[in-house]
């Protein structure tokens, strides 16, 4: 597989964390992939096959070819039909929310359509970027469509974005009554800012970060066990750490370091 990122511009770097792209040829069979939450939305062009996603009651479905996907509360399992071919934009934690058509909350865990949420501007961009012939005029395709959007940029909660900096930078660590108190917002007020402009709560996302900072601990193998990877990352006990990262991978630690560590570089967002 071949996985490459691509920095914004400077526009669009308040909103936009990255540009990526993954191809794969046909011969190339892979399993179920899981992907973890991170705090990010994504916006997904499949030039390409499609992927099939898997379902929590087991079944499966076929993800449109061009789509949002909201904010991610568990893992996501899903596996290539055939040929891969993905461009892909993703946005820091607050940073969909000035090109949301619906409340990003209604979202979550779901990928929705382009069409659906940008209507005929959404097909448009949608034959742009799947007929262009490189990454780079998909990058350029994607950012004219984004500012020309962006017309309203008082949909930006500065609170928000410099509380989602706060979590960012304390990797996860600090408790909802903390950021409360750093802030000088009730936590209420806050929770009601955090649904509404990134689709989760502030201890929600600190729990996705933490992790994320976790798993990028496991794959740089910085760490002596997996007790200390737990005290490291202040965890509260060993029970709270297996509970936190099962219920964000759908693996136990110990299983995802003997399993999963082989492609987990590529699909846990920790670039």
């Amino acid at each position: 597989m071949d996985y490459q990122t691509y920095k914004p511009s400077e526009e669009l770097a308040y909103f936009v964390k990255c540009c990526w792209t993954l191809e794969s040829p046909k011969e190339e069979t892979y399993e179920k992939q899981t992907i973890v939450p991170d705090g990010c939305m994504e916006m997904i062009f499949h030039y390409g096959d499609l992927y099939s996603q898997y379902l929590e009651n087991g079944n499966s479905l076929i993800q449109p070819k061009c789509f949002v996907i909201g904010q991610l509360t568990r893992p996501l399992e899903i596996k290539p039909t055939g040929e891969t071919g993905i461009f892909s934009v993703r946005f820091h934690p607050n940073g969909f929310l000035p090109f949301a058509s619906v409340p990003i909350k209604e979202m979550e865990n779901t990928a929705v359509p382009l069409e659906k949420l940008f209507g005929q501007d959404g097909r448009e961009i949608e034959q742009q970027i799947l007929t262009a012939s490189s990454t780079a005029e998909r990058i350029k395709l994607i950012e004219t469509f984004l500012l020309n959007r962006l017309a309203d940029t008082e949909t930006i909660d500065r609170i928000v974005k410099s509380t989602v900096e706060t979590i960012l930078t304390a990797n996860g660590q600090l408790s909802v009554k903390e950021l409360s108190k750093r802030t000088d917002v009730n936590r209420r007020q806050l929770e009601r800012k955090f649904s509404s402009a990134i689709g989760l709560s502030p201890k929600q996302l600190s729990k996705t970060i933490r992790l994320q900072a976790t798993l990028k601990m496991l794959l740089n193998k910085k760490f002596t066990s997996l007790t200390a990877l737990a005290y490291e990352n202040e965890f509260y006990d060993q029970a709270h750490f297996i509970k936190d990262f099962k219920d964000l991978t759908g693996f136990t630690p110990k299983e995802f370091y003997g399993n999963n560590l082989k492609m987990s570089s590529l699909f846990y967002g920790t670039d």
